[in-house]
């Protein structure tokens, strides 16, 4: 489900994915969330919906998921296209983000598209190099974590191994190592000015109902997000 308002599609769209398994060749995609922030780093909006991996959901005892959950619940290919208007024009950013970009690469590969090279940014390397500038003396996070990271910030009350809750942790921590990172004028105008795949390729299947955890469907509310590059 996605609320909040909308800047234009220019920003940061923060992401998180619980999968079948570690391997996004092998396994699936069973829940996702994406958090906007604009390039001022305000929140513009957040997104989340169970996902269908049609097959085994695996590591229940981590992610909390069972197959029960997921009467509903869309198939990637059913919020592939809406996910292109919320990624199109921003950086990409995750708690390793490779590995985020690695599930979505191959979930959109199975439906027939191919996910351009989006500029990233990874805030478990951001945390290792202001631990590195701290120098041996002064206290950073014990491991590089979300948890840990968060916990070194002092950002508690959220619920890990959710999508929508590692998620907003990784949106806060991003919102305090951002003004201290380098680079990001570069990656912003990069991200505005990449070619992106039309939703019109893709199956009709589109505008499914989105299912968040405890089984809530919803319609999508999303914000009028548009490329103003187009």
């Amino acid at each position: 489900m996605l609320s909040g308002r909308s800047q234009g599609a220019y920003g940061y769209a923060v992401v998180d994915l619980e999968a079948s398994g570690s391997s996004s060749r092998r396994h699936r995609v069973v829940e996702l969330a994406v958090v906007l922030l604009g390039r001022d780093l305000v929140p513009q909006g957040e997104f989340t919906t169970l996902v269908d991996p049609q097959g085994p959901v695996g590591p229940t005892h981590i992610h909390g998921i069972e197959a029960v959950h997921l009467g509903g619940a869309p198939r990637f290919a059913g919020i592939a296209a809406r996910l292109l208007t919320l990624l199109r024009g921003r950086v990409l950013v995750g708690h390793n983000v490779g590995c985020d970009r690695a599930f979505l690469a191959a979930e959109y590969a199975r439906v027939g598209l191919l996910l351009p090279a989006v500029p990233e940014l990874c805030t478990m390397r951001m945390a290792a190099a202001r631990s590195a500038d701290r120098g041996a003396g002064d206290r950073g996070p014990r491991g590089l974590s979300l948890r840990a990271c968060a916990t070194a910030a002092g950002i508690t009350g959220w619920h890990p191994h959710t999508a929508l809750g590692d998620a907003r942790a990784t949106a806060d921590l991003f919102t305090r190592y951002a003004p201290h990172a380098a680079g990001l004028a570069e990656r912003m105008a990069l991200a505005a000015a990449l070619r992106w795949p039309e939703p019109s390729g893709l199956p009709a299947v589109a505008d499914a109902l989105w299912v968040r955890r405890g089984n809530e469907s919803t319609r999508r509310t999303v914000p009028n997000v548009r490329n103003e590059s187009a």
